[in-house]
């Protein structure tokens, strides 16, 4: 575990190669001022206070915090003194001078870090089980049917929110040797049901007709869902039933057919941040082949 004294000696030890006395002194300066959490923080925020410092120092600004700290400063350094950087350097050197620049100029204690949001719990196959067998013990047809759907939409097809409101029975078909969904919404698309879930959402869209699979008459309501889950009683062991979780079982066994882990890892991604950028470029997946890939279809 990282002590203060070892962040300490760090950043009284800091004596940068290649730049002015003055840019070290500035950057030991601002830098045990902002006191950072670990080692790795202080080597980074010395980093860059030195070459902003050493920026400064080549177009006439004294080393002073109140000048050299400004937003102006700041995005003229990262412009034109960071221009031999990456994009991705280049965004992390100005989030961690901004970070200096607003933990120097601020009074009193810093503001707790706030936890980040994690991807939910998927459910388990038998937790699945669970909520399937609870929808069949319901009392009437028309809850039985709504309740399956629910599940099978979230678990099946990924479907949550508001988008899951609005699925109506003719929504959802039966082709290429599986069923698919059509979502509208901000972002309309089809969406292959995993095999396992496909002969019962069919029943409960049959029995939907036009009309929206869970229920109710207009889906921008939002308290459509809330009923129906209310109702619904797992025991201490499932709780209260998460559309959330519903979709995270689906995510996770979609991203365990594609080989998505191995990817990842292969690939040394950690985070999802630029696989929307690489996706792009990619040619389209036919419904044939998306049903396929994803487990929609029947073996």
């Amino acid at each position: 575990m990282t002590s203060g004294r070892d962040i300490g000696e760090v950043i009284a030890g800091y004596r940068p190669q290649s730049m002015p006395e003055a840019a070290g002194i500035f950057a030991r300066r601002v830098v045990a001022a902002a006191a950072p959490a670990s080692v790795a923080r202080a080597k980074a925020l010395l980093w860059a206070a030195a070459r902003l410092a050493a920026f400064g120092a080549s177009i006439g600004l004294e080393p002073d915090p109140a000048l050299l700290l400004r937003s102006s400063v700041i995005e003229r350094f990262v412009i034109v003194g960071g221009a031999e950087l990456s994009p991705a350097s280049r965004r992390t050197l100005r989030a961690n001078l901004g970070w200096l620049a607003a933990t120097t100029a601020r009074r009193g204690p810093r503001p707790l870090c706030l936890p980040r949001d994690r991807a939910k719990k998927p459910y388990s196959q038998r937790e699945i089980a669970t909520w399937l067998g609870l929808a069949d013990a319901q009392g009437s047809e028309a809850r039985r049917m709504r309740v399956q759907a629910l599940v099978c939409l979230g678990a099946g097809a990924g479907i949550c929110g508001g988008a899951l409101r609005a699925v109506t029975g003719a929504d959802v078909v039966c082709r290429h040797g599986g069923v698919m969904v059509t979502v509208g919404g901000a972002r309309p698309r089809g969406v292959p049901v995993l095999a396992a879930y496909g002969s019962r959402l069919v029943a409960s869209a049959a029995f939907a007709g036009a009309g929206p699979v869970i229920g109710g008459v207009d889906p921008a309501r939002r308290n459509v869902t809330t009923p129906l889950i209310d109702s619904l009683a797992g025991g201490a062991e499932l709780g209260r039933l998460d559309t959330g979780r519903l979709r995270a079982t689906w995510l996770a066994e979609v991203a365990g057919r594609i080989g998505l882990k191995a990817f990842m890892d292969a690939a040394g991604i950690v985070c999802s941040q630029r696989l929307g950028d690489l996706v792009a470029g990619l040619a389209d997946v036919d419904a044939a082949e998306a049903m396929g890939l994803l487990g929609a279809t029947v073996a």
